[in-house]
């Protein structure tokens, strides 16, 4: 094991560890008992990281559990601001306030992300639209979108973290990089496709 995958290790066993802590308004989710599917979605997405902003995110995980702060709570929390306001209202004073420049930063990444989004869509239509809708102005009650998630859990991160992943970001997509589609390339290798083309071709097909 390197460096990198003995980071996304610990990261991963930590998330997991907080998500069992999680307490949803309608009580424990069935998501919780499924730890392959969690696996796969957390270690794909370290997957377009660097191996610095994995250590600054391994230490917020660590230094939240030393505080007894759940950070999968929060972010579920921060994501409520846009799929249930009203709920939102009620919570909101127990999360922790942020740092000056945390909005900023992230607003930085979410741009950023959204574009790989959209180059995505154009790209693998068939395999994309079988995930969440893009934009928060898609959210519903029962369908939370990418953006929205995104920029809830961006929000639990400390801002030395936010800044080694926007420096992250930003170097991929000066070099034309698509963050986006290192995450759902190594995502789909671990159900069984070889490539995002054959999984979006075989999506496309019509049921037998």
């Amino acid at each position: 094991m390197n460096r990198k995958e003995h980071l996304i290790t610990e990261i991963v066993n930590l998330e997991w560890e907080m998500f069992q802590n999680v307490k949803g308004i309608g009580g424990r989710a069935s998501c919780q008992d499924d730890y392959h599917t969690f696996s796969v979605n957390r270690v794909s997405q370290a997957q377009s990281w660097s191996e610095p902003a994995l250590e600054s995110y391994l230490e917020d995980l660590e230094n939240a559990k030393n505080q007894g702060r759940n950070l999968l709570s929060e972010k579920y929390g921060r994501m409520m601001a846009s799929t249930s306001k009203s709920e939102y209202e009620s919570i909101k004073h127990l999360l922790p306030p942020l740092e000056d420049g945390i909005l900023a930063l992230v607003e930085r990444i979410v741009g950023i992300v959204l574009g790989w989004e959209q180059e995505m869509v154009e790209k693998y239509p068939n395999l994309v639209q079988r995930g969440r809708p893009i934009y928060s102005s898609q959210d519903t009650l029962n369908v939370t979108s990418m953006e929205t998630y995104l920029r809830g859990e961006l929000l639990t991160y400390s801002k030395k973290t936010l800044s080694l992943l926007y420096e992250n970001y930003l170097e991929k997509k000066t070099a034309n990089i698509n963050g986006s589609e290192i995450i759902l390339g190594y995502m789909i290798k671990r159900y069984g496709y070889a490539s995002l083309e054959e999984a979006n071709r075989n999506l496309g097909k019509p049921a037998q």
